[in-house]
């Protein structure tokens, strides 16, 4: 089993993905049986990516994400490597996803509600997110990841829904609303922004 991420090909907008492609092509040449659990944006992410100043900024336009909690990956992963579903096939590929995609306003409202304070979305350009980007001094790789993740968002790519997650583990997957409520360390510090 590889944990891999939704869209996983050579020529995938989130230059991440593709780095899980040519993974996912290493196993597959060496002949052995393979499943891939392709992974969407986790829920973690969206609150790390709302700055001190309670805005989440990027190029991810009016996008949407499937994202998924770490909890629901885990489950499915633990379930494919128990066979503890009679149903379950190895050889296969399963996009991992949360029951929902969702907007950057809709996650910025629904943080806003869970912390008690307002957060926004805020859109940039591709030229606006990689210069805010690279003041991290991160090494190049690094950035075009991250502006790539929100380009992934704006173009449909990470829009994935499926049912895996409730296939693999016989329970739902978690709305982001719900993670937000079942993790508030996740994203405490969202609560003393100014």
């Amino acid at each position: 089993m590889y944990v891999s991420f939704v869209g996983a090909a050579p020529d995938a907008t989130f230059t991440f993905a593709r780095d899980h492609w040519a993974t996912e092509e290493h196993i597959r040449a060496t002949g052995l049986r393979s499943t891939f659990l392709r992974d969407n944006l986790y829920d973690v992410m969206l609150p790390r990516l709302v700055g001190d100043d309670g805005v989440l900024r990027g190029p991810a336009g009016e996008g949407r994400v499937g994202c998924v909690a770490h909890d629901d990956v885990a489950d499915a992963a633990a379930a494919v490597l128990l066979d503890t579903r009679p149903d379950i096939d190895a050889d296969q590929v399963y996009d991992l996803t949360g029951p929902e995609a969702i907007s950057l306003a809709e996650a910025a409202a629904q943080m806003s509600r869970a912390a008690g304070r307002s957060i926004v979305y805020v859109p940039e350009t591709i030229e606006e997110a990689y210069a805010s980007r690279e003041s991290f001094g991160a090494p190049q790789f690094e950035v075009d990841g991250w502006v790539t993740s929100y380009t992934a968002i704006a173009n449909g790519d990470l829009e994935v829904v499926s049912s895996a997650v409730h296939r693999l583990t016989g329970h739902p997957a978690q709305t982001f609303a719900e993670w937000l409520a079942a993790n508030p360390a996740a994203w405490e510090r969202l609560r003393g922004l100014p």
